[in-house]
């Protein structure tokens, strides 16, 4: 398996099917939750709504990168969007996210195995390895906040 097969195997493990590091993912813990759970806010902590959003935002400009596109997404704007006021519109949420996702993980696979040496976009951003590695962890860290959300949530 080529090492960016191995990368987007990884990727899709936290977003859209894994269980071998954190025995969940993404679209596991998402699966049941509703828009009221989705928007509930819980003190200074961000809600599940906003932690779904700013990873797909993160791979949403990671994809128009890899498709030629500039870097257009900044960190200041990770977590503005618009309220979500329906079940019809977290739903369109997590379709964005799970499309978007595969999407990424398919443009990985057809990458060369010699890009990931390159620069990612800027020398300032280190290498396309350094932007994936870290979109993978990246992910990681807010799923754990988004299965301790959930729990808060249940009364635990």
């Amino acid at each position: 398996m080529s090492s960016t097969s191995q990368l987007a195997k990884r990727f899709r493990e936290v977003i859209l099917d894994g269980l071998w590091i954190a025995n969940t993912n993404f679209k596991d813990q998402l699966k049941e939750v509703n828009w009221e759970q989705a928007t509930a806010k819980i003190g200074s902590l961000n809600t599940i709504a906003m932690l779904t959003f700013h990873i797909d935002y993160y791979i949403a400009g990671l994809i128009n990168v890899f498709e030629g596109g500039d870097l257009e997404i900044r960190d200041q704007y990770s977590f503005d969007f618009p309220p979500i006021e329906s079940q019809e519109q977290w739903e369109g949420l997590l379709h964005k996210l799970w499309e978007d996702a595969e999407k990424f993980a398919n443009l990985l696979e057809q990458m060369p195995a010699s890009k990931m040496n390159e620069v990612f976009f800027d020398e300032k951003y280190g290498t396309y390895l350094r932007n994936i590695d870290g979109m993978i962890e990246h992910a990681y860290y807010h799923l754990g906040q988004i299965t301790l959300i959930k729990k808060l949530l249940s009364g635990y």
